[in-house]
């Protein structure tokens, strides 16, 4: 019997991840979940040692995050952000 690669499944959950945020209508939605699967993906790339991947995929993280806040302050100011 083969054993499970835990490292391997986790890079395919991000990916599904990623994949299902680019079907989302709502923006917020859509950089919820990116975050969440750019979180993975960053994360299974400390695992495989790729750098690229784990800067990118940290990158996109901060980003996500960053979009969100604004986000969040433009809703808080009405709109005026």
């Amino acid at each position: 019997m083969n054993q499970i690669n835990w490292i391997e499944i986790l890079g395919y959950v991000a990916s599904l991840f990623i994949a299902i945020s680019i079907m989302m209508n709502s923006i917020v939605k859509l950089r919820v979940v990116n975050l969440i699967g750019a979180f993975l993906l960053g994360i299974y790339g400390v695992f495989i040692s790729s750098v690229p991947v784990i800067l990118l995929n940290f990158f996109i993280v901060l980003t996500n995050i960053y979009f969100l806040y604004k986000n969040i302050k433009k809703k808080e100011t009405g709109n005026k952000v």
